[in-house]
């Protein structure tokens, strides 16, 4: 396993970060980067010297990835497993270190996310993601389609040449864009983000010790340059350098790489959601119901500090808005606030950062809210539970963060659906059988992913994300069509 090559820099001041790119480690020539606010800086190598390295100028070189079976891509990926466990791998261990100081996430969060990188490499696990959301048949040649009048076809799914401007909000997003990037045959340039560039170079770099010269480390570069760096930008996201930009990241960020979009350069967002939660009459029939239900929620507001775009922002509780049912919503809300508190450190703890404009709301809401809204906790930043005493959510409901949901009661299931729109990503249910009378009415109101209550945070990255299916955007789909001779064009021999 290759050292770690990031002690502070004695001549910078400041840390570096290490480029990985196509099998090399590049440490130079330096320039440095701000942190965000309140993050330390950091230096890097400088973008517009890596950009000859970065960019894989001949198409052709794609042919050495197509040479590889899926079984023989799953086998390559499968042996990383071993080596990415925080035990076996110095690189994991240094992103851990310093991603405490650029992470949102608190350190006992972050372990237990870096502890669950291994088991994305497992080979069931990667044959599902290549079968279930492209399809091994489409990766592995040419796919026959059957068609009519002697005419014949087929498809194949090729790889393409790609930015993957990722999120750094967890550790898996760097490693599933890895295994992305592998199933799919493609060329990856990763852009790591500032809070967090150091995963994915730790990956690639394990990558390449696992298999020196291998296709798949000869076509993953990755490297940290500021979003909005003009000069750098216009220059490489070109169609003759690439073909697709895939981009995690919020409305700024998208607005930004739209500019680049044009014929040949096509954009894969992956944009920010927001998701909520429904809870049934039968979660509030008796103590154990509401106590039980309380802690299901609690861990869908609460996993990874609230920082998932799974995460439960505004629960809906069917308690009913007369006096008693207010009464029970207010009860419960009181019940969420504490199960919160008790989920233990390597799942869920208060902020670091906690949002300044969000803790000011609050408080005036203490202040003002009266007969409309009541504020439960908050007081020290752990974590707070607005009531609603309305069917109306808080103003700022898109604004929770730092484990603070907004528990509005309704009258009936269906009249939570209202409050949902095409950004709502995952809604908890309780219980199933409402999730399933749910499931065929909630898509029309934006819903994209139903789960049962508690599984929120229960990613299974072999399905569709975001009511799309990236894997399928991230290749290009090439048809080669054929025609019995003996037939002309219109059907005349």
């Amino acid at each position: 396993m290759t050292a770690p090559t990031l002690p502070p820099d004695t001549t910078t001041g400041s840390l570096t970060v290490p480029a990985h790119v196509r099998g090399t480690t590049v440490t130079g020539p330096l320039v440095p980067f701000g942190g965000r606010p309140g993050r330390p800086a950091f230096h890097a190598p400088d973008p517009a010297a890596l950009l000859p390295r970065l960019v894989l100028r001949d198409p052709g070189g794609l042919r050495e990835l197509h040479g590889l079976s899926t079984s023989e891509i799953i086998d390559q990926l499968a042996a990383l497993r071993p080596r990415l466990t925080l035990e076996a791998n110095p690189l994991l261990r240094e992103a851990l270190h310093t991603a405490a100081a650029w992470s949102d996430m608190t350190e006992p969060v972050l372990r237990a996310a870096y502890e669950g990188l291994p088991e994305l490499f497992t080979p069931q696990a990667l044959h599902d993601v290549a079968e279930h959301t492209i399809g091994t048949r489409f990766l592995d040649g040419w796919a026959p389609v059957p068609g009519r009048g002697g005419r014949r076809a087929a498809v194949r799914a090729v790889g393409a040449r790609t930015v993957h401007v990722i999120a750094g909000n967890h550790p898996m997003i760097a490693a599933l864009t890895v295994i992305r990037n592998a199933l799919t045959r493609s060329d990856a340039i990763i852009k790591t983000p500032s809070n967090d560039p150091l995963t994915a170079v730790a990956i690639a770099r394990t990558l390449t010790d696992a298999a020196p010269g291998h296709p798949l480390a000869r076509h993953l570069a990755v490297a940290y340059w500021k979003g909005g760096a003009e000069s750098f930008e216009q220059a490489l996201y070109q169609p003759r350098n690439l073909d697709k930009i895939i981009a995690w990241g919020g409305m700024a960020a998208m607005r930004h790489i739209t500019r680049y979009v044009r014929p040949g350069l096509e954009l894969v967002a992956l944009d920010p959601k927001s998701s909520g939660t429904v809870i049934g009459p039968e979660g509030f029939t008796h103590t154990a119901a509401m106590a039980r239900t309380a802690r299901l929620a609690a861990a869908d507001v609460g996993e990874l500090n609230q920082l998932a775009c799974f995460n439960a922002r505004v629960v809906h509780v069917v308690t009913g808005t007369h006096a008693a049912g207010l009464k029970r919503a207010e009860e419960w809300a009181e019940l969420l606030h504490t199960e919160i508190q008790a989920l233990p450190a390597h799942r869920s703890t208060p902020a670091r950062h906690f949002d300044p404009a969000l803790r000011e709301q609050l408080r005036a809401l203490r202040a003002t809210g009266g007969p409309w809204y009541r504020v439960i906790g908050g007081r020290a930043d752990e974590g707070a539970v607005v009531l609603s005493r309305t069917t109306d959510t808080v103003p700022f409901h898109t604004a929770l963060s730092g484990r603070v949901a907004n528990v509005v009661p309704v009258d009936d299931a269906e009249q939570a659906l209202s409050a949902m729109d095409a950004s709502t990503q995952t809604l908890g249910v309780y219980p199933d059988g409402l999730k399933e009378r749910l499931r065929d009415l909630a898509p029309f109101h934006g819903v994209q992913r139903l789960v049962p209550l508690g599984r929120a945070t229960d990613y299974r990255p072999d399905l569709p994300q975001d009511a799309t299916e990236p894997l399928r955007r991230m290749v290009r789909w090439i048809t080669d069509e054929s025609h019995d001779p003996s037939t002309a064009p219109g059907g005349r021999p």
